[in-house]
């Protein structure tokens, strides 16, 4: 069972749960939506509101619903690979991937997300932009990774309610 709790109280060390356990970014309704893992991304204050960053590469399927959707959510799973290793691995286009990881979603708060996880983040989307070539200033990051010049789109979203277990 969840318990809505603030931003402010999660305990979580955020940069070591985002790096290290990694996290589902999901997007849609009822209607369709995908997950997506990934081991980017910020928490911090913008814009006067807790607000989340997340990064997501323009071919990925979880970007089409972040687009057409207001909400999105990162949710946390502790130490369970086997759903990130499903998510980060296959296309929401070519499989059934809650089918394949198991996991039972939950149709809240204009969005989507799994009664499996720990922590869950609801975002409400306030930008998107994609990462640009000439605003690096340092190339490193291009030339380990971005070989395809396939830059992420950079979400920025105001965290709309936390929940945790």
């Amino acid at each position: 069972m969840f318990k809505e709790i603030s931003a402010k109280e999660i305990k979580d060390n955020i940069i070591k749960a985002i790096s290290d356990e990694w996290m589902l970014i999901s997007a849609g309704d009822k209607n369709g939506y995908n997950m997506m893992t990934a081991s980017w991304g910020f928490m911090g204050e913008m814009w006067g509101s807790d607000s989340v960053i997340a990064m997501i590469r323009p071919q990925r399927y979880t970007m089409e619903f972040i687009d057409k959707s207001d909400y999105f959510t990162l949710s946390f799973y502790g130490d369970n690979r086997d759903i990130h290793k499903i998510c980060g691995s296959k296309s929401g286009r070519d499989v059934d991937k809650t089918a394949l990881t198991g996991l039972t979603p939950i149709f809240s708060d204009n969005t989507v997300y799994f009664d499996e996880a720990r922590l869950v983040l609801i975002c409400k989307k306030q930008y998107v932009g994609k990462l640009s070539e000439k605003s690096f200033t340092d190339t490193a990051p291009i030339d380990k990774w971005y070989p395809d010049k396939d830059y992420h789109n950079m979400i920025i979203g105001k965290i709309h309610k936390v929940l945790i277990k």
